[in-house]
């Protein structure tokens, strides 16, 4: 445990905190006694007990209004944070969705390719045949007439 030396209403208090406080300590006595001076000079002598007590409920508005912020910016961050895992879940579920009809158009893809090519396949097998057959029909009619 350390000792502060802190001075309160021109007295000074020889006060206890853990090892490596003491500096804090002492900037909370020089804020109270600064609180403390500020309204002593607003409010006059309304004795030094009744002060005391203005002074404490003075800090303890100024600490409450601040957990007040800090619990609405708490509710405010917990109402972002549960958006972005919503747009986390609608991104992760749009990137599924996406994938999906990659794929499928992707074997829509081939399967198109497949056909393009039998058909293709189909109309050289048919240019082949009625090549062949006006040919025969050539050579059948016109037995004269060579054919290339």
């Amino acid at each position: 445990m350390a000792n502060v030396n802190v001075k309160f209403n021109g007295k000074e208090f020889l006060l206890s905190c853990d090892d490596g406080q003491e500096e804090h300590l002492e900037e909370l006595a020089i804020y109270l006694n600064e609180k403390f001076t500020s309204l002593k000079n607003s409010l006059g002598n309304v004795g030094e007990s009744k002060l005391l007590l203005i002074t404490s409920i003075s800090i303890l508005d100024e600490y409450y209004e601040t957990k007040n912020k800090i619990d609405m910016q708490k509710k405010e961050i917990n109402k972002i944070t549960e958006k972005f895992k919503e747009l986390k879940a609608l991104v992760y579920s749009y990137k599924e969705l996406k994938e999906k009809e990659i794929s499928e158009l992707s074997i829509s893809q081939n399967n198109l390719k497949n056909e393009i090519e039998a058909n293709r396949n189909e109309y050289e097998t048919l240019v082949d045949k009625t090549t062949l057959e006006i040919e025969n029909f050539i050579k059948r009619n016109y037995p004269d007439t060579k054919t290339q």
